[in-house]
């Protein structure tokens, strides 16, 4: 027998499951979510903490921007690590500088705020920043960054005190479609009643339905990041998104330009090989963040990936990021790397077995970004609110 009854059982404590929690609690729904490890430990606590909506496609910008509302609400009752200081792309030649232009123009008339900065404005804001390097640079204001690994820890708190049942090392085994609901069974032996299940972990979707996981069409991205020691007396404001972000990001796409630039480009470089853009974002202690980059393998041969940092890739982005600023140190604190999760064909993976249990993951790298918006529109419509 199942041990309480919910209207709904979230699997996986990342920050897609988490708001998928938080959106069904404040429907007024009984809520628990169940996390397989005893925090959470994927793509969510391994990411930059960037919450850039301008760097997303017209559908996903609309769920940033409900994002970053949502983030700044939870922010003014309780403190998530939010910091608001702006997120600025920065142009290194003619081609990413038109790019800018033409971005802070799509914006303009979706009504989403952006500033075009000259270089000498650029080189005054951001200190360090080479001359050599910046033409300019499109400048977001409202956009904010999170420690990740804070925020999901204090939301989930914060979801625990509303009333929202939260369950660690609760490793689910099965998911059984009953006459009225789904019975969930994790590995200790609990069994949880539920009018319906979300499944927001790959992990556990490969586990539970491993011939669905299979025929599905995700991919999964390995991305290596770098920590640098604190930089003594030095601030680097909010965001930071280079040049090759501009040529990759998916919001350029929708640019006049876009496609005659890309097919200027040399794809047999070094950055493209190794899918590398370089991001830079300084955490509340004084380190900064570099990175990263994309190595890709089908769901199914993730192991091709490899468990190893590959130290030519991170070579590579301390060489480009040493281009860009000139920093007080670039000396190393840490390394390690990220996987998520995308879909080949759409921008994000549902799938729905029988009739309540609905798996939804394959969100990419747009998951801090995007997840808190979008969960608020699939719960509203999984339960006709």
């Amino acid at each position: 027998m199942a041990e309480v009854e919910y209207d709904l059982v979230v699997v996986g404590g990342g920050v897609l499951g988490t708001f998928h929690a938080y959106h069904a609690h404040k429907a007024g729904l009984k809520v628990a979510l169940l996390e397989k490890d005893h925090k959470p430990q994927g793509a969510t606590v391994r990411n930059f903490g960037q919450v850039v909506p301008s760097g997303m496609n017209t559908k996903w910008q609309r769920y940033g921007r409900k994002s970053l509302r949502i983030y700044k609400k939870i922010q003014s009752k309780l403190d998530i690590s939010v910091r608001q200081e702006g997120s600025i792309y920065l142009a290194s030649d003619d081609e990413e500088m038109q790019l800018l232009e033409e971005l802070r123009q799509i914006n303009k008339d979706n009504e989403y705020m952006s500033i075009l900065f000259t270089k000498a404005q650029c080189l005054s804001r951001y200190r360090g920043l080479s001359p050599n390097y910046v033409k300019g640079g499109l400048f977001f204001p409202e956009e904010i960054t999170v420690e990740p690994r804070v925020m999901i820890a204090r939301v989930q708190h914060y979801l625990r005190k509303k009333g929202v049942h939260i369950f660690y090392s609760a490793q689910v085994v099965e998911c059984l479609e009953m006459a009225r609901g789904v019975t969930v069974h994790v590995a200790d032996g609990r069994s949880f009643m539920a009018k319906k299940v979300i499944i927001c972990n790959g992990s556990d979707f490969k586990t539970l339905y491993p011939t669905v996981f299979k025929e599905s069409d995700l991919e999964v991205s390995k991305l290596q990041m770098l920590l640098t020691k604190p930089q003594p007396n030095f601030m680097l404001p909010g965001s930071i998104l280079t040049g090759l972000s501009i040529r990759r990001y998916e919001a350029f796409a929708e640019c006049p330009s876009y496609l005659a630039i890309k097919n200027r480009e040399d794809d047999d470089t070094p950055e493209k090989k190794w899918g590398v853009h370089i991001l830079f974002k300084q955490t509340v202690d004084g380190h900064i963040i570099l990175g990263d980059s994309h190595e890709y393998a089908d769901a199914e041969r993730m192991d091709d990936l490899g468990f190893d940092l590959n130290m030519e890739i991170d070579d590579l982005i301390l060489a480009k990021a040493r281009e860009i600023f000139q920093l007080p140190t670039y000396d190393i604190a840490q390394r390690w790397y990220g996987l998520y999760s995308q879909c080949k064909s759409k921008d994000i993976y549902q799938n729905t077995i029988e009739r309540n249990i609905h798996i939804v993951t394959g969100i990419g790298g747009k998951g801090m970004t995007g997840s808190a918006g979008f969960a608020r529109e699939h719960i509203n419509q999984l339960f006709n609110i």
